[in-house]
């Protein structure tokens, strides 16, 4: 079976491979992530292509998984804040309300390539500005699209969540190993 590369630099994604017993090595893409202004379903598919098509130039014969995620509320895309004030304003705004969270993932060998994207609604409860003060404080939000993470204590914001939890969490793991059986790569 030919190598299995994680194009991310991305803990919660090394985890999720992690947990299921995928061998992998990790090798973080260096590629520019702007973009002009695209629905979010687009911006994170486009950025797992270009995260994905960086490291197969470095590795041609491995199987390349590269992945994006951000939250979008409405039609605005919230990526990682850029400081505590940014967390905290992205947090007020997700507060009371439903939101989606799209992770786009590219799976890729030499010239062949398969991208997916994968769309969850979460609805967070109201919160108090002292839970979101407190939660800024710990520094959790820091690194994550939409200044919060579903597998720490930003759970605790989560009323409701329609779709798939491990998207959420950054990687689409049902739907990943779908397109991997694609690649000869069975996990079971």
């Amino acid at each position: 079976m030919s190598a299995i590369i994680l194009a991310s630099g991305s803990p919660r994604r090394r985890e999720l491979l992690e947990q299921i017993h995928l061998p992998f090595e990790v090798l973080s893409p260096d590629v520019d992530e702007s973009a002009d202004s695209m629905p979010p379903q687009a911006l994170v598919q486009l950025l797992s292509q270009r995260k994905a098509a960086a490291v197969a130039q470095r590795r041609p014969e491995a199987i390349v998984i590269a992945a994006d995620t951000v939250v979008a509320l409405e039609d605005e895309v919230l990526g990682k804040p850029r400081d505590a004030a940014d967390a905290a304003r992205m947090l007020g705004q997700l507060s009371g309300r439903e939101h989606s969270v799209y992770t786009g993932f590219t799976v890729r060998q030499g010239a062949r390539s398969v991208t997916c994207a994968e769309q969850t609604v979460v609805t967070f409860r109201p919160l108090l500005p002292e839970e979101i003060e407190r939660y800024v404080a710990s520094g959790e939000p820091m690194g994550k699209a939409g200044a919060y993470g579903v597998q720490g204590l930003g759970r605790l914001f989560v009323e409701r969540l329609d779709g798939d939890y491990y998207n959420v969490v950054g990687l689409p793991v049902c739907r990943l190993c779908q397109v991997l059986r694609q690649f000869g790569v069975t996990v079971l």
